[in-house]
């Protein structure tokens, strides 16, 4: 899946708390994935499809260095991923084995991936920020992924951060963490989160203001009249 460049821009505009509070006025509460913190402050928001890695407990006859090597590894993973693609790997949470370094953040970085996101740890971390890849994970641990875990597949239905990822869902990310918005609803959220960052914008300048929050937030009739107003003005 490749999103149009409309789309990107779109959803660059709308924070990952407002895609939140849209996707749970249609019932879809567990969409923020647990752990997923930015690895430097200052990233830009981030949106792409998914591009889903699994990886399970490390087993002794798996879980080995040579298993880099093997058609099933991370580095093959890699190679299969799009340009613009949000790369989202399910760690499990384990926290003391890093699932990517530098060298394979670089490669990533090379072919125009948008993002990395895991409820995992990265290690290398200065060679990682060096690479210039937007990462968003729970830490960083020296050892590698092979200390704890064993990586299985790629583009599969994975949980990370106890949200279920499929892939070319599309994922948004930001200082607040990462989002899945399901590829279903992808049109309805494209309708009503930007007038929802419009709005909220708009009750900002009211609390500015003075404005009490009981009737401005939610809105009474009264103060969605003073909106309609407003909104009919730009």
């Amino acid at each position: 899946m490749t999103l149009d460049s409309k789309v990107v821009e779109t959803l660059q505009g709308v924070s990952t708390a407002t895609l939140t509070t849209v996707l749970l006025k249609k019932g879809l509460r567990n969409v923020w994935m647990r752990g997923t913190k930015p690895i430097r402050p200052g990233q830009p928001r981030v949106v792409g499809p998914a591009f889903t890695l699994r990886f399970v407990p490390a087993r002794e006859d798996l879980a080995t260095p040579a298993s880099w090597a093997s058609p099933i590894s991370t580095r093959a993973a890699i190679e299969a991923m799009p340009e613009g693609c949000v790369a989202v790997a399910d760690a499990m949470g384990v926290l003391d084995a890093g699932i990517f370094g530098d060298i394979l953040c670089a490669r990533m970085a090379r072919r125009n991936v948008a993002a990395l996101v895991t409820d995992g740890a990265m290690r290398d971390a200065a060679g990682v920020l060096g690479t210039g890849l937007n990462v968003w994970c729970n830490g960083i641990s020296a050892p590698p992924s092979v200390a704890g875990l064993t990586f299985v597949g790629w583009q599969e239905p994975i949980a990370c951060g106890g949200v279920a990822i499929f892939p070319d869902d599309i994922v948004v990310v930001d200082d607040d963490g990462a989002v899945l918005i399901p590829a279903a609803f992808l049109d309805q959220v494209l309708a009503e989160a930007p007038e929802q960052e419009t709005m909220e914008a708009w009750i900002m300048t009211e609390v500015d203001r003075g404005v009490p929050l009981p009737g401005l937030y939610p809105m009474n009739e009264e103060t969605k009249a003073r909106y309609a107003a407003f909104a009919k003005k730009t």
